[in-house]
Order: C-alpha cells, then structure tokens, then sequence
C-alpha cells in the first residue's frame, strides 16, 4: 500500500496589523480624501480670479480648467496647477534671461 501526501501551498500568511496600524492608515486615508476635496473647492475660489491675478501666480485660466478636468474626483488636481505654475516660471525665467 502507498500513500500519496498532498500539501497544499498557501503562501506566507501575513501578520495582522496592530489596531494603531490600521487606525493611522484610515486616518492617512480620510485625511487625502480630505485634503483633496480642500484644494477643489480652492480651485474653484482660483476662478473668481481675474487673468491678470492668475498670471501673478504663474497660471492661466486653461490650466485650471485642464487640472479639473484631466484629474479623476478623488485625484488631486493641485499638483498639476504647481506643475504648470513651475514649467511656466521656468519658460519665463530663461525669456527673461535672454534680455
């Protein structure tokens, strides 16, 4: 008679995280949500800006309504508007270089 031993593989098992883990990760989590849902509704204050303002900070009225529109609602659209506001710095940085 022979007998055939059958294992079955499961992988690691991954300890649990204590509870002061997985509170500090769903306060991380409702504090992103939370920080987003801030920085959209200043986005939308940024509107009632007229050009001239806009331009004092670096940006146009097209990349605030590109920052909205490309990012998905719980993206933050505020690290595009400082993206376009450095890119812009620096093409006006190197014009002004040039003088």
């Amino acid at each position: 008679m022979s007998t055939t031993d059958r294992t079955l593989h499961l992988g690691h098992a991954r300890p649990s995280l204590p509870l002061t883990a997985r509170l500090t990760l769903a306060f991380d989590k409702m504090a992103k949500v939370w920080r987003t849902f801030r920085n959209r509704s200043e986005i939308n204050y940024l509107h009632e800006l007229n050009d001239s303002q806009l331009m004092d900070i670096g940006l146009t009225r097209q990349d605030l309504m590109s920052a909205l529109t490309t990012s998905t609602f719980f993206e933050d659209p505020s690290c595009q508007l400082s993206n376009s506001a450095r890119h812009r710095a620096r093409l006006f940085g190197l014009d002004n270089d040039r003088r």
